[in-house]
Parts: C-alpha cells; sequence; structure tokens
C-alpha cells in the first residue's frame, strides 16, 4: 500500500486543521507539565507542595468528566473543545504572568491548575465524538494512527523541550508557549463547520449520565475492556511507572537509562500507528486486545532481572502494542457507539482508566517495600497476561467487526433527533 493512501486523511481539509491545532496543543501540554513542577521547585517547595499541586490536576479531570460527556452531547464537540481550550489557554496564561510576577503563592498555583485539569475533562470525551466528524470513507481508524501518534511523539520530544527550555529562559516562558499552543488549537477548532449533535434532550442532567451509562454496560466488550484497564492502571502501568526508576537508578545506570527506556517506549508507539495507517483487521477488538500483552513485557524483564538491551527491546515492543491497541479501541467505540450518546460512553470508559491510577502510583512504593520490587512488577506482568487472556475469551471481544464506512464525511446527526451545534 503507498504511502500516498496511507496519509489520505491529512488531505481532507477539516481533519488536517485540527489535527495541526491538536498537535501543537499536545507538544506545548507535553512542555508545561514538567515546567510546572520546576516552577513549583524553584519557589521554595518541596516534593509535599509538588504533590498537592500535581494532585490540583487530577481531582478536577476525575470529577468534571462525566459532565464532558453529558455537555459534549448536549452542545456538540466543537463548541465544548473550544471552551476547554480557551479555559486551558486562559489558566496557562495565568500560571506564566504569576511566574513573571515574582514567587505565586501555592493556592494560586493551585486553583490555576485545577483549572486546567478541569477544561481537560472536557476536552477529553469531546475529543474522540468528534474525529468521526472529521473522516470519510474508510479513514477513521487511520485518524486515530496520526492522532495517536501526535501524542507519543509530544510525550517523548515535550520534556526534552521543557528541560532545555526551563533551564534556558525559565519555567514562566514554557508554560506561555503552553498557552500560545491552546491558541493554536482554538484558530483550528473555529476554523472546522459545525457539527450536529444527534443526543436527544434529557428531563435532567441525571437522565442524560443514566442514559450514557445505559450505552456503557448494554455493551460487554466496552464495559469488561474498560474494567480491565482501570485494573491495569493499578496493578501493571502504575508500578511500572514508580518502580522502575528504581531498578534503573539500582542496576541499570541511573536516570539516563530510564530516559532511553521511556524514549524507546514512545518510538515504539510512534512505529506501531505508523504501521496501522491503511490496515484495518478484520476482528480489530480480538487485534487491540491481543496487542496489549504488549505492556505485560516491560515489567517481566524488570522482575526477571532483565539487562537495560532487554528492557528497552521489551518498552519498544510496549509502545508498538500500545499504539496499535489505542487505534483499534477508538475506532471501534466511534464505530459501534451511536453518535449521540458517544461522548458520555467515551466519559465514562476514561473516567475507569483514570480512577485508579493514583491509588496504584501512591500504593506501589509501600507495597513494594512488603513484598520486594521484582515481586510486584512481576505479579503486574502476569495480571496483564491473564485479564488479556480473559478478554480473549468472551464471545463478545471476538465478535466486534468493523462498521461499513460511508463514502461521505461523517454525518452524526443525520435522522430526526440532530439539532445544529450553534457556533
Amino acid at each position: 500500500m503507498s504511502l500516498s493512501h496511507r496519509l489520505a486523511v491529512v488531505r481532507a481539509r477539516d481533519f488536517r486543521l485540527f489535527f495541526i491545532g491538536y498537535a501543537t496543543s499536545l507538544l506545548g501540554s507535553s512542555m508545561a507539565s514538567i515546567a510546572v513542577s520546576f516552577a513549583v521547585l524553584e519557589n521554595d517547595g518541596g516534593g509535599t507542595e509538588l504533590g498537592i499541586v500535581l494532585a490540583a490536576r487530577i481531582l478536577p479531570l476525575l470529577l468534571v468528566l462525566l459532565v464532558g460527556g453529558v455537555v459534549t452531547d448536549r452542545l456538540g464537540s466543537r463548541q465544548v473543545m473550544i471552551t476547554a481550550d480557551v479555559v486551558r489557554c486562559l489558566s496557562q496564561a495565568g500560571i506564566a504572568v504569576a511566574l513573571f510576577s515574582g514567587s505565586p503563592g501555592l493556592w494560586t498555583l493551585v486553583a490555576l491548575v485545577a483549572l486546567w485539569g478541569a477544561a481537560e475533562a472536557l476536552f477529553t470525551p469531546a475529543l474522540n465524538a468528534l474525529v468521526p466528524h472529521l473522516t470519510k470513507g474508510g479513514t477513521l481508524s487511520d485518524a486515530n494512527a496520526l492522532l495517536g501518534m501526535a501524542r507519543s511523539f509530544a510525550s517523548v520530544a515535550g520534556p526534552v523541550l521543557a528541560g532545555v527550555l526551563t533551564a534556558v529562559a525559565g519555567a514562566s516562558w514554557v508554560l506561555a508557549l503552553d498557552s500560545a499552543s491552546y491558541a493554536v488549537s482554538i484558530v483550528a477548532l473555529f476554523l472546522l463547520p459545525r457539527t450536529a449533535v444527534t443526543a436527544s434532550p434529557a428531563s435532567s442532567f441525571a437522565a442524560d449520565l443514566r442514559e450514557g451509562w445505559a450505552e456503557f454496560r448494554s455493551r460487554t466488550w466496552l464495559w469488561a475492556t474498560s474494567l480491565q484497564v482501570c485494573l491495569f492502571n493499578l496493578l501493571v502501568w502504575a508500578p511500572f511507572l514508580v518502580l522502575g526508576p528504581v531498578v534503573a537508578q539500582r542496576r541499570l545506570g541511573g536516570a539516563g537509562s530510564w530516559g532511553l527506556v521511556m524514549a524507546l517506549y514512545g518510538a515504539g508507539a510512534m512505529a506501531g500507528g505508523a504501521a496501522m495507517l491503511g490496515r484495518q483487521p478484520r476482528r480489530p477488538l480480538f487485534v487491540a486486545t491481543v496487542s496489549a500483552l504488549g505492556w505485560s513485557l516491560p515489567s517481566a524483564v524488570l522482575a526477571a532481572g532483565g539487562s537495560l538491551a532487554w528492557v528497552c527491546a521489551a518498552a519498544l515492543v510496549a509502545g508498538a502494542g500500545s499504539a496499535v491497541c489505542g487505534t483499534l479501541y477508538a475506532t471501534v467505540t466511534q464505530q459501534q457507539v451511536p453518535p449521540g450518546s458517544l461522548a458520555r460512553v467515551s466519559a465514562y470508559d476514561a473516567f475507569g482508566a483514570f480512577a485508579l491510577g493514583p491509588v496504584g502510583l501512591a500504593a506501589a512504593g509501600p507495597v513494594s517495600v512488603l513484598a520486594g520490587t521484582s515481586a510486584v512488577l512481576g505479579f503486574g506482568a502476569l495480571w496483564q497476561t491473564v485479564t488479556v487472556a480473559a478478554l480473549l475469551a468472551l464471545p463478545a471481544v471476538r465478535a466486534v467487526f468493523p462498521r461499513p464506512a460511508p463514502d461521505g464525511p461523517v454525518d452524526a446527526g443525520a435522522g430526526p433527533a440532530a439539532r445544529e451545534e450553534a457556533v
């Protein structure tokens, strides 16, 4: 298959505009996370203060996610994403101004970071609902692959750029750049055509939530995979992120070695995303689930005392598997869930994924003291293998097939319940 065919989705004006804005804001966000941490530390803060600021972003993200799903299905993804990016642009500008003006108080940073997290919670389910509006023909999977590649690139390049820019110019300039990156995304979103909204007006906010939950739980493959991801973040990924650096410090060469491991994970994700372009497996959810086995490898190699070379190879494979899994899972969800409920279903899915992650991050260290680092990592690898096998045993997972794509742009608003977004 030619490269031109693989990148056909980029030739679509709407997706191309959105991709430029989204990729720009992603890079800014990945730099900002590092800059905020250094800003706290440079203003005489310690681990406690840094933990409070980081929690101030995560907690609103969890609390507002379900609200974001309801609001998006009621008002339309484009409008909600513009609002979210305006809030993120202003919050990052506020942090930058506070740093330029001197030493901001802890609670000033907490309030601004909390706004950032709340806006991110609005943006997340709206993103999943918007992508089908921007694609045509059979390019939905390619769009998800490219968006995943952008996230992977930002996760690798962002921290590197943030470290250099923070050292040279200071954290305030990095946050100013992040604010500007959101402005680019806002412009791109404004240039997109209006989307349609298919959600039928419910009697109340609670009724909207119940309708979204009914759609979510009515699909066995959806709630089962969401539960597996929730426990994966608790028992596999969080311990890997916490204990991996510990192992690296003890016997793999320190921070530089761990940076190489994570860089190769990102490189693998980009390679996996590139490999997915132009490919649509006959059983996408089955392939996505098999690909999730890759996540067990880095933990297994660390637990077994493998060398740096083996850990790097495992991270590369895991990254590639994560891209395949993420691309296909997003595409299946967008194809199988009715457009009028897609944002709410995505919000429930994301809430499940995020909910226990902070618990895993907090518990990994203490549990490793009691059980041993290798035992915790080894259990995570075994857990991932067993739960992936359990998912593959479900007929509902094996029976999901891709739906035929329409010839023209996806019109999620087709039907009597559709109403135009007022933007």
